[in-house]
């Protein structure tokens, strides 16, 4: 009780910032202590100086989880059985890790296989059963090496995959390169090319992250080629507007997952998905189809 009384008096007092000013402090140093031994700890084991992998804090899967039943439609326990799936699929993280190892960035690269916020385009891939798949900014193919993956397990589906750097899609390796065309060149103009229009596009991926306008661009050629229950996916939705506000224009849904690292520095990006109605009736998959 004389605690409370105390902390309203100070509360009122004129003095009040400077009373507490010394708690503020101590509260902004632990922040900033983790986050420095995070930092540290990360300068010693790790390679990377771009583009960093990370695993998600367990909390932020079951996040996951519910964002992909959200936009999918399908049941939360499948969600969460295809987020194991892949972080147990040992073929999968021996083609990559093998990739790394060879991959003549070998010198900034970690030899661990790391995920992050791919695994949710796993589940997506997994839960939607798309015919066709179109990724923008392939870079090393890791997301592209995981989008496959999905397919192949689901026994059906088509990637193709643009990046204008002619070093890009090193990932793609067998047995995943067989369903995946992989195309170096500008990302609208691939949109605008038959590589990218063979067929309805289930599932669009923009992860070019160049400029707002750049993605606006993306989203716009794209949007022919959807199918009616296509599910569009950006990356940079914690930073941009580009997407929600796109998806508001198209009378589509939108839904963020942000992402937590675990024990990284980086706070991570995220998945953003403008989806429909269709997408996730689409998707809801009868019960055969939840055992495959």
């Amino acid at each position: 009780m004389l605690h409370n009384r105390l902390t309203r008096r100070i509360a009122a007092s004129p003095l009040a910032p400077l009373a507490v000013l010394p708690g503020r402090i101590a509260a902004v140093a632990r922040h900033n202590a983790r986050t420095a031994a995070r930092t540290a700890s990360w300068l010693v084991r790790s390679r990377e100086h771009v583009h960093y992998t990370y695993d998600l804090e367990r909390l932020n899967l079951e996040h996951l989880a519910w964002f992909v039943t959200t936009v999918t439609g399908v049941p939360a326990a499948d969600a969460r059985r295809y987020l194991a799936e892949i972080r147990e699929d040992d073929d999968l993280r021996r083609v990559v890790g093998d990739g790394l190892a060879r991959s003549p960035r070998r010198a900034t690269t970690d030899p661990v296989v790391r995920y992050g916020r791919r695994i949710g385009w796993y589940a997506l891939v997994r839960a939607l059963r798309p015919e066709f798949v179109v990724e923008t900014g392939t870079n090393r193919g890791l997301g592209s090496a995981v989008i496959a993956a999905a397919m192949l397990r689901n026994g059906t589906g088509r990637l193709a995959t643009c990046d204008f750097d002619d070093r890009s899609g090193e990932l793609i390796l067998p047995p995943y390169d067989k369903i995946v065309d992989h195309v170096v060149g500008d990302s609208l103009e691939f949109l605008a090319g038959p590589v990218a229009r063979q067929m309805p596009v289930d599932l669009f991926i923009s992860d070019t992250a160049f400029t707002q306008d750049h993605e606006l661009a993306e989203l716009t050629a794209a949007r022919p080629l959807l199918s009616p229950r296509a599910v569009v996916v950006a990356t940079r939705c914690n930073m941009w507007w580009t997407l929600p506000r796109w998806a508001d224009a198209q009378g589509m849904r939108f839904l963020y997952f942000d992402e937590k690292p675990a024990d990284h520095w980086y706070p991570g990006l995220g998945i953003g998905a403008a989806f429909t109605s269709q997408a996730a009736e689409a998707a809801r998959p009868t019960a055969a189809a939840r055992t495959a």
